[in-house]
């Protein structure tokens, strides 16, 4: 990934969260899945949102889907995140049947466009953390 380093702080972990953040370390994206109702859920909880079991698993998304809608940040933000202005936030619908809230990298911002094909790119933040962002498909 090209962007520049980011002065993002890192993710705080719960122990729903602890295989999410594992997978991403080795740049896989799993999300999680009712084996009750047979929703896939992101971002990961302790209870499925649609029949609230727990009877929950993962699996790894391929990391592919539609860029759904975006905005162009360019001021306003907490000052942690204000080196890395401007950057686009958008909602991305991955080809699992979920959206995923992220930032699209690795693109002229005048090139983007709703529902153009995306895929997932990983930033290495620390020795612990990988970040992951989508880009235009190449």
């Amino acid at each position: 990934m090209t962007e520049k380093k980011s002065s993002i702080p890192v993710p705080v972990t719960e122990p729903w969260t602890e295989e999410f953040w594992k997978a991403a370390k080795q740049h896989k994206f799993l999300v999680q899945h009712c084996n009750d109702c047979n929703i896939n859920i992101f971002y990961p909880r302790k209870f499925c949102p649609e029949c609230w079991g727990s009877n929950l698993s993962w699996i790894e998304s391929k990391g592919k889907g539609k860029l759904y809608t975006f905005t162009i940040t360019m001021y306003g933000v907490e000052p942690r995140f204000a080196p890395d202005l401007p950057y686009v936030l958008a909602l991305v619908d991955l080809d699992e049947g979920i959206r995923v809230m992220t930032r699209i990298v690795n693109c002229d911002h005048d090139q983007l466009q709703c529902d153009m094909p995306v895929e997932i790119v990983w930033q290495d933040i620390n020795e612990e953390f990988n970040l992951y962002y989508f880009q235009p498909v190449k």
